[in-house]
């Protein structure tokens, strides 16, 4: 069953920013889903993802941070995007009936909302369309320090070939995170998940990930 899309405005200070929201009957969760720092909400990649959500059963919203809405290239300093996050966790939560509210990004998304959280944003977890643990060829730079503080449910979903994580880095910040951080490495897949020698659309890509998240929502609030 095809789940409707309605699209809606978020408030964010001055601004306004779009979004697409979808609601399939009785939701398990609700995910609200953000873009990387080169694509905005209505790449196929994302839609894909949410979509597939949509079909088992999860509610999403996904949203352009302000800089895209404005048609700018650059991404929006974490404080604007924080703002961001905020705003529309909050549509969410007005559209919701109760029910556990995710925060998910793909890169840059994913990396606002651990910001966002770790600044007291509530959320029942995190996930993670490849994390950019550092630029690429530059793991000295890492961007792990707000993660040790966080204690709710993460899931990072990371290709083994994606260049803004280097895998040994990565498992070692998991393993310091602790129990509540969960590392699902696609095997072969780079920074947008495509795999070499694999024939997928940007949109069956992201749909193929709504499979482990679904499965980690479902897992996490049992345990709860």
């Amino acid at each position: 069953m095809q789940v409707s899309e309605i699209d809606v405005s978020i408030e964010v200070g001055q601004a306004t920013v779009s979004g697409v929201y979808a609601r399939p009957p009785a939701p398990v969760a609700t995910v609200v889903v953000a873009h990387g720092a080169g694509a905005g909400m209505d790449h196929p990649f994302l839609s894909g993802f949410t979509r597939a959500l949509n079909d088992d059963g999860v509610a999403t919203l996904r949203f352009n941070f302000p800089y895209r809405e404005a048609g700018k290239r650059f991404p929006d300093r974490p404080p604007a995007a924080i703002e961001a996050w905020r705003a529309a966790m909050q549509e969410a939560d007005a559209r919701s009936d109760g029910e556990p509210l995710w925060a998910a990004g793909k890169s840059f998304g994913g990396r606002m909302a651990s910001m966002a959280v770790a600044e007291g944003m509530p959320a029942a977890g995190l996930v993670y369309l490849g994390y950019p643990l550092h630029p690429p060829g530059k793991p000295e730079k890492l961007r792990d320090e707000h993660l040790y503080g966080l204690t709710l449910p993460m899931l990072f979903l990371q290709g083994t070939r994606d260049t803004f994580a280097t895998p040994e880095l990565l498992e070692s910040v998991v393993e310091r995170i602790g129990p509540n951080a969960v590392l699902d490495w696609q095997e072969g897949g780079d920074h947008s998940f495509d795999v070499k020698g694999q024939k997928r659309s940007a949109s069956e890509i992201g749909a193929s990930l709504a499979i482990p998240v679904s499965r980690f929502l479902r897992s996490s609030r049992i345990a709860a």
